[in-house]
């Protein structure tokens, strides 16, 4: 992929699912769209890949010190706080 500086095509499809979200009693109410969450999940060998390319080049890779979500040992409640 580096060298030909292209990505395949199944590593850029993933495929989603509908999860009944978790506070919803199914027998209080009708179940609507806004009662689904989507979750996607991607080709194996994408994750493997993206976990490879992570290992080696971590230290490349910088975010702001304004971001706390989606990031190693912080959370949105340290942006509260």
């Amino acid at each position: 992929m580096l060298l030909v500086g292209s990505v395949p095509t199944d590593f850029r499809q993933s495929f989603t699912v509908p999860i009944l979200k978790n506070n919803l009693n199914v027998y209080s109410k009708s179940i609507t769209v806004e009662d689904f969450r989507g979750i996607s999940i991607s080709q194996v060998i994408s994750k493997v890949f993206e976990h490879c390319i992570l290992e080696r080049n971590q230290k490349f890779f910088m975010s702001s010190d304004n971001q706390f979500g989606f990031k190693k040992k912080s959370t949105c409640s340290h942006a509260i706080y």
